[in-house]
């Protein structure tokens, strides 16, 4: 188990990778985020993106889902997020891209008013398959701290 103790500032972690599928861009507009962009290749076509794009939020989910494979995976004491901050969509995300997450932890504090949490800031960074920056944002995240033994 990875406890508030065991996160170190300035440590990266390389969480994975996503391969972003045109029926799950179409599958999310539809549901989620109805603008022509997203669900048409002719109205993509009209507008700066050139070609069907994924939603904004539809590449925080799909980052989302990387994330927390790794962490379950990794078995950590995590208590989820109270949010993020500074969240940046740099480039279009295409069907056929492969996003790769990574993160980097910034700073780290233990809780003034419950001393069995911590929590924690992690810079993430998605780019694509060409190495090109997608998404940046910032993440804080609270964390159990070890017990006493």
């Amino acid at each position: 188990m990875i406890w508030f103790e065991d996160i170190v500032v300035g440590r990266e972690t390389e969480f994975g990778s996503y391969e972003v599928t045109r029926e799950e861009v179409l599958d999310f507009a539809r549901k989620y985020d109805p603008q022509p962009f997203h669900l048409s290749d002719e109205a993509a076509a009209k507008t700066h993106f050139g070609r069907l794009a994924a939603s904004g939020w539809h590449t925080c989910a799909m980052v989302m889902a990387v994330i927390a494979r790794h962490v379950v995976k990794e078995e950590q004491a995590g208590l989820g997020s109270p949010g993020i901050d500074e969240l940046r969509w740099l480039k279009p995300v295409y069907p056929g891209d492969t996003l790769h997450v990574t993160g980097r932890i910034v700073d780290k504090r233990p809780s003034r008013s419950k001393p069995d949490l911590g929590s924690f800031r992690t810079f993430t960074t998605v780019t694509n398959q060409d190495n090109v920056p997608v998404l940046t944002f910032t993440s804080i995240v609270l964390m159990r701290r070890r017990p006493a033994s």
